[in-house]
């Protein structure tokens, strides 16, 4: 029942807080520079983020590339590819505020912020889940753990 909660008052937030404080962002800038050139703004904003989303994108994919050549887990590469497409489709967007986060997420220099961010939210539910299988019990866990045990033997060629 509470993360029945937890995702209405998200949803709430997604679809209606946001879009309030979007729109009276954008009367409260269109009163300060006319409309015509907050217009203007807000697709030279989707442009530019378009483009930096191409940008970051493409190192992200060659970061990828190489960090599987040299056959480690990239885990780094992947939560960037994660954090630079949301962040592209915040940029596409019109809208200030979600302009903003788009460029935390984003940018290489605040990126790594937002990287720690992302690792610690999916470490704690990484450590929710093991906790449940442990103990034995279900407590929100979709796919139930299997406590069968494989006898096997590890070859190392």
């Amino acid at each position: 029942m509470k993360k029945r909660s937890a995702l209405w008052w998200a949803l709430l937030i997604a679809f209606i807080v946001v879009p309030i404080l979007e729109i009276y962002v954008i009367i409260q800038i269109g009163q300060v520079i006319g409309p015509w050139w907050t217009i203007l703004l807000l697709v030279a904003d989707s442009i530019i983020g378009a483009w930096l989303m191409k940008r970051e994108g493409r190192n992200a994919w060659g970061a990828l590339r190489e960090a599987l050549q040299l056959g480690r887990m990239p885990a780094k590469e992947l939560a960037d590819g994660a954090l630079i497409l949301i962040g592209g489709t915040l940029m596409l967007t019109p809208g200030f505020l979600s302009d903003v986060v788009a460029l935390f997420l984003i940018l290489p220099v605040t990126r790594p912020v937002a990287r720690l961010m992302l690792t610690s939210v999916i470490a704690r539910k990484l450590t929710i889940v093991y906790q449940a299988t442990q103990t034995g019990t279900q407590a929100d866990v979709t796919p139930t753990a299997s406590h069968d045990v494989v006898q096997g033997e590890v070859v190392d060629d």
